[in-house]
């Protein structure tokens, strides 16, 4: 599998390339298979369905790793937070863990419960081309928190931030309850037959430096150390977002505590030079094309030139977007993309 290889900085034929949110509605075959789930959660929990849309980006696409299609958030929903997704708004939980009482109630051994996911790891995988790679994925505690603790997506996390600076230590046990279930289901996943596993950072960005490293970093670093104790040859990527300003010291605390992780996912927010200058030695990294651009052909070719103009087209990159695929891109420069990638980083 070449995305494997490269992960693990072994030499290619050319810079592996995938996209995140690859599954999604600028897809018709993915609206076509929603509207038959009925809704985003049923989805989800539909293991036929769920792997039809894991394998559409593949067929269609042709990229090189296929991710699971899944949420971040079932894994709080199965701790016993109850969750919907409101047309135009996103998700929601109808009751929220601020307290030490609510955190205590916090179902444990949830992971137990997100079978449906397994199974639809495991039919995609008996699905899937062997030649590519099926991405296993969760969100990371610091950003399953911040939805647990304000109810639903936030610009200014005002009751998280509030809980970390007023009581520190009941938010370290959430963050502790939570890493305990995302490394078994990540784990789960693994021996359910992903290849790979990606966790999501998606609010990094929300905390200042010391604060980020030490809510949110180090509980990332903890789950990959986990993975890579019990499955060295499976890469780990970890994906913060919005971390652009904190790299060193990301850098210095992975040193620091002996972090265990393959591939750093870079956002569309950090330029690649920087990025390759303080993780390229360390880390393989993957990115980070601005979205956007897609919906120009020339603003794409341009932004891939801009890429591999720094990283080339040798070991140590893996070609993504900075950010998931925006609802409205045009598929054919999805397409193009993929091609053009390949064709510029033949070895």
């Amino acid at each position: 599998m070449i995305f494997i290889e490269a992960a693990l900085r072994k030499p290619t034929p050319y810079t592996p390339i995938w996209l995140m949110r690859q599954a999604g509605r600028y897809l018709d075959e993915y609206k076509a298979t929603r509207k038959r789930a009925g809704s985003f959660l049923a989805l989800c929990q539909d293991v036929e369905l769920a792997t039809e849309v894991t394998l559409q980006p593949v067929e269609i696409l042709d990229v090189d790793a296929a991710i699971l299609f899944s949420d971040i958030l079932v894994v709080p929903l199965a701790m016993g937070l109850p969750l919907e997704f409101v047309a135009q708004e996103g998700p929601k939980f109808l009751q929220t863990t601020r307290d030490a009482l609510s955190i205590n109630a916090l179902k444990y051994d949830a992971y137990k419960q997100l079978e449906y996911v397994y199974d639809t790891i495991s039919s995609v995988r008996a699905k899937l081309a062997k030649d590519k790679a099926l991405i296993g994925f969760c969100g990371a505690p610091w950003t399953l928190a911040t939805y647990m603790i304000e109810g639903e997506g936030s610009k200014t996390y005002t009751h998280s931030k509030k809980l970390l600076y007023t009581d520190p230590n009941l938010l370290h046990s959430l963050l502790g309850k939570l890493s305990y279930e995302l490394t078994h289901y990540l784990l789960a996943q693994i021996r359910a037959g992903a290849n790979a596993v990606q966790i999501f950072d998606s609010w990094a960005g929300a905390l200042p430096p010391r604060a980020y490293v030490e809510f949110g970093w180090r509980y990332m670093l903890e789950i990959a150390r986990s993975i890579k104790q019990q499955y060295p040859h499976i890469p780990v990527i970890l994906f913060p977002k919005g971390v652009g300003a904190l790299l060193e010291e990301l850098r210095y605390e992975t040193d620091m505590c002996g972090g265990e992780f393959d591939v750093f996912g870079v956002d569309w927010g950090v330029g690649i030079s920087r990025a390759k200058q303080v993780l390229g030695d360390r880390f393989v990294l993957q990115g980070n094309l601005e979205p956007a651009t897609l919906y120009s052909y020339a603003a794409m070719e341009e932004g891939v030139e801009d890429i591999l103009r720094v990283m080339g087209n040798k070991e140590g990159h893996i070609f993504n977007l900075g950010h998931g695929m925006l609802p409205d891109l045009p598929r054919e420069n999805a397409i193009a993309l993929i091609q053009m990638v390949r064709e510029k980083t033949k070895r």
